[in-house]
């Protein structure tokens, strides 16, 4: 089974390329947003426990995200893999990942890390915003704050998987086609040499 981390910094076309490779690749999404969402929305008992935090302001702790993503897994046996946005964005979230994964077995196939310049990333965020309306891609200092995250916490997470040989990298800078085809050429050889 697949587990493919899409990687990249905001407005890199994660979500974007995602929804290609679901269909081709027979991939179940898993975004962390979403699943969060859904949870609150469905009051489920996982929802309740969330609810908690977010009503506070708090970030959900990863012990409730990583059993979000195992009911996720357990309940979709008929896919041939998941493809996980969002997720993890800390080594220590790479790290319960992992430790979940080999419960069952599995690993993570592959990391494909888009790379975008912080330019591209700015002016991306802003068209989003437009387009989406995401009311919090407006303003530059929250652009600059996601960015400096990102940097700070998840970047790392490149070291993380590439001590392990499963980093690939891929210009995100490149048109939406382009960046596909590298993802797909990745998908390929991997699913030909494992």
């Amino acid at each position: 089974m697949l587990h493919i981390i899409l990687f990249g910094p905001p407005g890199a076309g994660k979500g974007t390329q995602s929804k290609i490779l679901i269909d081709k690749y027979n991939l179940m999404h898993l975004s962390t947003g979403d699943m969060l969402r859904n949870h609150l929305k469905e009051k489920t008992a996982l929802g309740m426990e969330a609810a908690r935090y977010v009503n506070q302001g708090l970030l959900v702790p990863d012990s409730v995200v990583i059993e979000m993503i195992k009911n996720q897994i357990e309940t979709n046996p008929q896919v041939h893999g998941f493809i996980y946005d969002g997720f993890p964005r800390t080594k220590e979230q790479a790290v319960r990942l992992d430790e979940l994964l080999h419960e069952r077995g599995q690993r993570i196939s592959l990391m494909i890390a888009l790379d975008l310049p912080d330019s591209l990333i700015r002016e991306r965020m802003k068209k989003r915003a437009e387009i989406e309306g995401r009311t919090d891609d407006v303003h530059d200092e929250v652009i600059a704050t996601r960015i400096a995250t990102y940097h700070d916490k998840t970047k790392p997470l490149l070291d993380f998987y590439s001590a392990q040989n499963k980093c690939a990298r891929v210009e995100g800078s490149s048109t939406i086609e382009e960046v596909n085809r590298a993802i797909c050429t990745l998908l390929d050889s991997f699913a030909k040499h494992g």
